[in-house]
């Protein structure tokens, strides 16, 4: 392909058959955001000359987890080997470049600009080691919050060795200077996703009264808590199941890895087969009045199971922290 237009296409064309399956969307999304990189960095050669050094371009967010739905914004970063005003440049128009190819296959841009497009995402080896010193130092909760996301990086492009690099350092501060309590408020905010009397607490105004909002009280309590485990465990895998997967009996019993992984597997089917996808925002929500009674049982456990998850967490973090 060698168009984002073409890429485009054969993204539509594809979509419709891998729309209720959680691992052949993902692969999908990969394959596509493959495509629109490499025609960038054809397109920026073009413009700019030769790639000047090697580099990695890296997802975030649900892409770097593999945890998309059908329609997903931009999270992404560049690291790249060596350091130099017209390199910085160079990369930050590749950065720029990919973005755009992006948006025109079909991702939104980022709200909270986490893209390679932007100096903070798009940094050389040792830019971003200073950086994510600093990020790791510095006790403001936006720093936390970027390095969490940066945590859930996964390459796509590239010298996948530069991101795990850095993520070994990021790690080894954590643990150093254990931050873990930080880590715990930056993210561990929960809200509930049922009521004292046990119904399910749905939007109660706007375009999406009625609906749950899969995103912020069923996917992220789940999300959250298992990536602080992760770094606990220095397990460098991003997707949710896949650290589930790799946790050790000390970070949490192997009967609770196995029911936590089926009601996150189950969410996540849930999320593509009874939301309304059409568009970004719709993706996160849940009408509940369209469920069957069964359906909303299912739905009702998946939540007071991350419900248990994160207060799990929160008890094991605090207690060592005292």
């Amino acid at each position: 392909m060698n168009s984002y237009l073409e890429i485009r296409r054969f993204r539509d064309d594809q979509m419709i058959w891998v729309s209720r399956n959680h691992l052949l969307l993902n692969q999908l999304h990969d394959e596509i955001i493959q495509h629109v990189i490499s025609v960038a960095v054809k397109q920026t050669e073009q413009k700019y000359g030769t790639l000047p050094c090697p580099f990695t371009f890296f997802m975030m967010g649900s892409a770097g987890r593999f945890e998309q739905s059908i329609w997903s914004d931009q999270d992404h970063g560049i690291i790249y080997q060596q350091q130099g005003a017209e390199i910085n440049e160079y990369f930050l128009e590749l950065g720029k470049e990919i973005s755009h190819g992006l948006k025109l296959a079909g991702y939104e841009y980022c709200d909270g600009d986490v893209m390679a497009s932007n100096p903070l995402w798009c940094k050389s080896i040792s830019e971003w080691r200073l950086q994510l010193v600093n990020w790791s130092n510095d006790s403001n909760w936006e720093y936390i919050r970027h390095l969490l996301i940066f945590i859930d990086g996964r390459s796509l492009y590239g010298e996948a060795s530069f991101l795990e690099d850095l993520k070994i350092v990021v790690y080894g501060t954590i643990h150093k200077e254990n931050l873990f309590k930080r880590v715990l408020n930056n993210t561990l905010y929960l809200k509930k996703g049922i009521g004292i009397l046990g119904q399910i607490l749905t939007e109660t105004h706007g375009p999406h009264t009625g609906s749950l909002n899969i995103k912020e009280k069923a996917l992220f309590p789940y999300v959250n808590a298992v990536r602080l485990l992760a770094i606990k465990g220095n397990i460098l895998d991003t997707s949710t199941i896949s650290r589930l997967e790799k946790l050790s009996e000390m970070e949490l019993p192997s009967i609770k890895r196995k029911l936590y992984k089926q009601q996150f597997i189950k969410l996540l089917n849930f999320r593509l087969s009874l939301s309304k996808p059409d568009n970004y925002e719709n993706s996160h929500y849940l009408p509940i009045s369209t469920l069957s009674k069964k359906q909303k049982e299912e739905v009702k456990e998946i939540l007071k199971n991350g419900t248990a998850l994160y207060k799990y967490v929160r008890n094991l973090i605090e207690k060592e922290d005292t």
